[in-house]
């Protein structure tokens, strides 16, 4: 009977996607995602800020020093007027400048001159500033006035009445500097166009700020209202007026901002765009906008969202220190740090003192100052480093969202728990690896927060469903297959297949019936001296009752028998991997005789050592009393069922093959067998050992005896690849060197041919990649130069201590063994003859054609150059 689609797997798939994608339109949960996930990508960038943008900061030291603020604009006057002498390129003020300055004693003065004024009309005023007399009085002559004391005092009031007047002094200060820019602000920002028009229009001095032009690119102008501007006495003499309003995003943060705003029809520029493109030496007019696509100004083009805005880039802070280099206004004010140190800069006057000004949020720091969030956006239209969200962002995340609700929809259903896993880990990875490539890389900001909150929520559903109704189902029928699987594991004990009938008791419930099956196959296995699986079904049993019958200490005398008298036969350790070959006697009570273990007719002796596939033993055969170095493998750990009968047919043709080689630089093989699963070879027994110490500092052997070595080997090979057998993992580590009686072995001839055919079970890639060569890292079929290509990886590394190709990683070692060159050997040992590179950097030739072509060839090439320099 087929189940319900409501049931089904894929239409529960299809209603997920669903509900989170209404789920996203609804609720602020995705996109506060995608902000985190767009401030981890801005804060994993690394580019350099613009060295031409510094900070003047009004910190808490300036008002210590200088006073309460607001000081008297005279104190920024100064400022301005030491910067200027500097020659900086541009200064921007970020203070607002929307109310005149009203000093208490200037109000007096300037009732005392009106009073002085009507008592004397004759005494002109000379107007040069906007609404502010300026007199250019010093004696009553000069002006016409009375004579005598009365026109001093004229004088004086006049002279009082501009010094005391910081807006006077501000406005001849950036008259005189020309290239100070000021802010103005909006008091509201909208998408929306407003209605109607203002309550009254702004000052020439503003309107004149208005941009070059624009067109419009498929977007719209962020919307301003109620503008404030400076003063006239102020705004009417600097070079420039930009608004400074900070664009929240729905967390509070600033991430981006716009470059120009409409102010009912008319455009105007940012304080950042002003100042760079002040320091371009253009003017607003010199702006052009896209709107909806870019801004550009003197050749610098600044890509934007719909509405005109740059997503800002942050710069990081280094070795604690801000990206920008940031002065006490009061260490400059009073010449502690020369003005001549930002000459040709930018100079941005801020407030960072606490309680002026309100802390930003951005996405490098939760406590940024407005001053610093503008040297951010200067340097990054400056240098054009930006992100940009594109507009087709949105149609490659509802792509994305559709792949993967495909994919949950009918991949996922159809998939083992473990494949589905690895499926989803890789899509995960892929996504958010793809958002943070594109920030990175790109400067590409593509919101795949939904698709992954997708493919995490589907996989965890879907699978949470399957487990509760299928894999709970899976237990139930399990459990009343107990007796079943009972059955089953007592037909394979009694057939001897007693690995198959643990496998079948595991699976059923615990109970004195079972524990007696289980009992009996225990015994079966101490019978065949199986000590390690005896130990593990007493443990199972004494996991589950601990009292039954005796076995706490039959797990102990199997665990005891199992480290004394077994042969380890694997690499993965475990029951599997170890059986007991000879040396003890059957029966429930039997003790353990002291007869040495044996594998086929050779007593084992002690452990030589461990590889990768077994264990090497010292051996004897007792019937000639001869010694022998025994290597086992236990295939049944990397191969199964056909492919093990197949993995043995190929390493007993194999060890046939070379144990026809008879050779003085080969290690000669007696015998080949198999007990229990575990395949052995019998080789001549050699006193000395491997070469791989022989590659490291300080023990690298002579040149002359390196070279006496690899000659031979290479006769070695030569012979070997004459009839046929190539040997494909030549290295150190499978080349024994005897130095009293100074012969070295070639070991391990058909061993690597026993599994190349395919990867083991275990994963491992048999061979040493280090040593391989080009080809059959590419899995082509090879001959016998491979493996002179090995032996000329071994000769670089004997003569030097270091391997001719090197990697941080498999994929990157392959590839430079496939493609890079290898490092001059002399580079590493300086000492080494050229005519030894001469050998080595053939022995290493890529291209196999290219290389020495038979063993006996490359012998021949070193006895030569040997004879020669009289090596």
């Amino acid at each position: 009977m087929k189940t319900a689609f409501w049931k089904a797997d894929w239409f529960f798939g299809l209603v997920i996607a669903i509900v989170l994608f209404g789920f996203a339109k609804m609720s602020g949960v995705i996109p506060s995602l995608e902000r985190w996930a767009y401030d981890l990508g801005v804060k994993m960038t690394s580019k350099q800020p613009s060295d031409k943008v510094a900070v003047i900061a009004i910190d808490d030291v300036s008002i210590q020093n200088i006073g309460r603020w607001p000081w008297p604009r005279e104190v920024q006057a100064k400022l301005i007027e030491q910067l200027a002498a500097a020659k900086a390129k541009v200064i921007g003020n970020t203070v607002f400048f929307f109310e005149p300055q009203q000093d208490a004693g200037l109000v007096y003065v300037q009732k005392m001159l009106a009073i002085y004024d009507k008592a004397y009309p004759g005494d002109a005023n000379q107007e040069i500033v906007p609404g502010v007399g300026a007199f250019a009085a010093a004696t009553p002559a000069a002006t016409g006035g009375p004579g005598g004391a009365i026109g001093q005092i004229g004088a004086i009031l006049k002279e009082a009445s501009i010094n005391l007047n910081g807006d006077i002094r501000l406005a001849l200060s950036v008259r005189k500097a020309g290239n100070v820019l000021v802010p103005m602000a909006f008091q509201a920002v909208d998408y929306v166009p407003p209605q109607g028009k203002p309550d009254a229009a702004l000052p020439e001095y503003i309107t004149k700020n208005t941009i070059g032009g624009f067109t419009n690119a498929g977007g719209s102008f962020t919307y301003g209202m109620d503008a404030l501007v400076p003063i006239e006495q102020i705004g009417a003499y600097v070079a420039g007026v930009g608004f400074l309003n900070s664009t929240l995003d729905a967390d509070g943060a600033i991430r981006y901002e716009p470059l120009v705003i409409d102010y009912y029809g008319q455009q105007y520029p940012s304080l950042a765009l002003l100042i760079a493109a002040k320091n371009l030496n253009l003017t607003s007019k010199d702006v052009k906008v896209a709107i909806g696509q870019n801004v550009t100004v003197g050749g610098k083009t600044i890509r934007t969202d719909d509405a005109g805005q740059m997503y800002t880039y942050f710069y990081k802070d280094r070795d604690n220190r801000s990206a920008f280099p940031v002065d006490s206004f009061f260490d400059v004010y009073t010449g502690k740090i020369p003005a001549s140190k930002y000459a040709d800069k930018i100079v941005l006057i801020g407030a960072t003192a606490a309680g002026i000004g309100a802390a930003q949020t951005t996405p490098i720091s939760a406590n940024m100052n407005p001053v610093l969030t503008l040297a951010h956006s200067v340097s990054s239209i400056l240098q054009e480093h930006f992100f940009v969200a594109p507009t087709w962002g949105v149609w490659a995340t509802l792509l994305a969202y559709l792949l993967v609700a495909l994919y949950i929809i009918l991949l996922l259903p159809r998939l083992k728990a473990g494949m589905g896993f690895a499926i989803t880990g890789a899509l995960l990875i892929a996504l958010f690896g793809a958002h943070l490539g594109l920030m990175t890389g790109a400067g590409l900001w593509i919101q795949l927060m939904l698709p992954i909150v997708l493919l995490v929520i589907g996989h965890g559903l879907l699978t949470t469903k399957r487990f509760l109704v299928t894999e709970k189902g899976k237990e139930k029928a399990d459990t009343e297959g107990a007796e079943s699987n009972r059955m089953l594991g007592m037909a394979f004990q009694q057939q001897g297949q007693l690995d198959m009938a643990f496998d079948k008791f595991r699976k059923c419930p615990f109970d004195e019936q079972l524990g007696e099956n289980m009992y009996s196959l225990a015994l079966d296995f101490e019978r065949r001296r199986q000590f390690n699986k005896a130990e593990s079904v007493f443990a199972f049993i004494y996991k589950n009752d601990p009292k039954f019958k005796d076995v706490a200490d039959r797990m102990a005398r199997n665990k005891q028998l199992g480290e004394t008298i077994i042969l380890g036969g694997g690499s993965r350790g475990g029951a599997a991997s170890t059986m007991m070959l000879a040396g003890g006697t059957g029966g429930a009570g039997a003790t353990v005789a002291t007869a040495k273990p044996q594998l086929g007719r050779y007593e084992v002796e002690k452990e030589l050592g461990k590889g990768a596939m077994g264990v090497v033993y010292l051996g004897k055969d007792p019937k000639i009393s001869r010694v022998v170095a025994i290597k086992t493998m236990m295939l049944s750990n990397e191969f199964e069922g056909e492919e093990l009968v197949e993995a043995k047919e190929r390493f007993f043709r194999e060890a046939e093959t070379a144990g026809r080689l008879t050779h003085p630089n080969i290690v000669t093989i007696y015998d080949a067998g198999e007990e229990h699963d575990l395949a052995f070879i019998a080789m001549e027994f050699l006193k000395g050992k491997d070469l791989v110490d022989n590659t490291k500092l300080p023990n690298l052997l002579p040149v002359p005896v390196v070279l006496s070595i690899v000659e031979r080997v290479a006769d070695a090979l030569g012979y070997a690849h004459s009839l046929g057998v190539v040997h494909r993992d030549i290295k150190p580590a499978n080349i024994m060197y005897e130095p009293v009686g100074d012969v070295p072995k070639v070991t391990d001839f058909g061993i690597a041919r026993v599994t190349d055919s395919s990867k083991t079970k275990t994963g491992m890639v048999l061979g040493t990649p280090s040593y391989m060569s080009p080809e059959q890292l590419a899995g082509r079929k090879i001959d016998g130069r491979s493996d002179l290509f090995s032996l000329g990886v071994t000769l670089y590394q004997m003569l030097c201590g270091k391997l001719p190709f090197t990697g941080e990683s498999m994929t990157q070692l392959m590839f430079a063994i496939a493609n890079a060159p290898h490092v001059n050997i002399k580079e590493i040992n300086s000492g080494l003859p050229d005519w030894i590179v001469v050998i080595v950097d053939k022995a290493l030739a890529k291209d196999f054609e290219k290389r020495y072509q038979t063993g006996a060839e490359f012998a021949q090439a070193i006895r030569e150059a040997r004879k020669a320099n009289n090596l």
